[in-house]
């Protein structure tokens, strides 16, 4: 029996697409011809990508009426030209080179991919990519431009331990984070020109201090005259970038504070959610926003994410793994780290964490109770009313089908040798 489709066949009146490069674009407008019928009329032009000709495009487009400007994800080369258009008032569209370019045999220039490109949008064959609005934009900046300082300091820190390994000393294996009171301490004695192996292991503070015969154990590399001149010298410049790099990260958390402060409320709930802190939360919101109507429903977000599995079929058959694919990074990792601090609560998404750990695997398990948390996150930020609430650690058990529970236990006892007759309680 046939059913009625929902496919919108009408074609956009008015549309532009551009193909961006560095240092200029090739601009295709699609008008509709005076006369009557479905004639159409197209210009090709090329133009600077500087803001003065951008606003001269911009200024064109507007007084003909375009509806829609569609562009492709060209490196970051599209960014001026999307917010100059988006301040002229126009619609600009961010699509994905992959969704257009698809088609085998047909040549390849700027003007006929420009023109390809106008011809698919204005028969609406294309979806646009989530650009978020301003405010948003420049809390991701920060957020993203912190992520990176975070792993220049941890490669640095990684550099001195390495530095220490080459000079024969080995505090890392007697420090659990050579970086802290402790450790600072003597490797600043150690720039300083101290290579007394007592001298340095008693500078330990706290706990430190029960490790005073380890640590001495652990600068004996001094006594035969491995660290010199030349490990000094890297070890002090690598420090002092692991120092101006925290200085740095200190300033990126004021801006940030800042910029979090009209999504106060949003960060605050957000941070109800087991895995989740209020560094997370700003991570979150920069990559996702607040305004889940770009979002219809739990399940776009996830799949906008890449955090649910990819379907094929073919011949009646599954194909592939069902891999979910390579998403927001930064999002991604955020929700991993999400994902395996709950497994370490006492919560449900700890709970179902650690089930799914133990079936399939961690890092099915993370990309499962990413999911988890992801659904829970668009659900808060779509009802600005909507608190976090624990389901418990026992909610799979209390819901599990008894009949599934009773035959998998038989089935167990079965495979270990034994004849199990059911009879019921009193």
């Amino acid at each position: 029996m046939f059913a009625e489709s929902e496919d919108d066949e009408q074609i956009i009146e008015r549309v532009a697409a551009l193909d961006i490069g560095k240092a200029e674009l090739v601009c295709c407008v699609r008008l509709p011809a005076r006369a009557s019928g479905r004639r159409r009329v197209q210009e090709v032009s090329t133009h600077s990508t500087m803001v003065r000709s951008l606003s001269e495009l911009a200024n064109q487009l507007v007084d003909l009426r375009v509806e829609r400007v569609v562009m492709e994800a060209t490196s970051d080369y599209w960014k001026p030209v999307f917010y100059l258009l988006e301040a002229h008032g126009l619609q600009p569209w961010l699509v994905n080179a992959r969704d257009v370019k698809h088609l085998p045999g047909r040549p390849k220039t700027d003007v006929l991919d420009a023109v390809w490109l106008c011809k698919v949008a204005e028969r609406q064959m294309l979806r646009p990519s989530f650009v978020p609005p301003h405010d948003i934009r420049r809390l991701r900046d920060l957020t993203r431009y912190r992520v990176d300082l975070v792993a220049v300091r941890t490669s640095e820190k990684n550099r001195v331990e390495k530095l220490l390994e080459d000079a024969c000393l080995k505090l890392s294996v007697v420090a659990s984070d050579i970086f802290g009171v402790s450790g600072r301490a003597m490797l600043g004695a150690l720039i300083a020109g101290e290579r007394d192996p007592n001298t340095l292991a008693e500078m330990a503070r706290s706990r430190m201090r029960s490790k005073i015969p380890q640590l001495q154990e652990a600068f004996a590399g001094l006594l035969t005259g491995t660290f010199d001149d030349h490990h000094r010298f890297l070890l002090d410049r690598m420090l002092t970038r692991i120092d101006r790099t925290e200085a740095d990260i200190a300033d990126l958390d004021a801006q940030i504070e800042q910029h979090l402060a009209p999504f106060g409320d949003a960060v605050a709930r957000l941070d109800e959610i087991p895995g989740i802190g209020p560094v997370a939360a700003a991570i979150i919101i920069a990559e996702i926003g607040v305004d889940m109507t770009r979002f219809p429903t739990p399940g776009h977000l996830s799949s906008w994410a890449k955090f649910a599995p990819g379907i094929k079929s073919s011949a009646g058959r599954a194909k592939g793994t069902g891999a979910t694919g390579h998403g927001n990074r930064y999002l991604a990792r955020v929700l991993g780290d999400a994902a395996t601090g709950a497994g370490r609560t006492s919560t449900f998404l700890g709970a179902r964490y650690r089930r799914l750990a133990r079936r399939r695997g961690k890092k099915k398990a993370i990309v499962a109770v990413g999911r988890s948390t992801l659904v829970i996150i668009w659900h808060m930020l779509a009802n600005p009313d909507a608190r976090f609430e624990d389901l418990g650690t026992d909610h799979h058990d209390r819901l599990i089908n008894t009949a599934a529970q009773r035959r998998n236990h038989l089935r167990a006892l079965e495979a270990l040798g034994y004849r199990v007759t059911l009879e019921p309680a009193a």
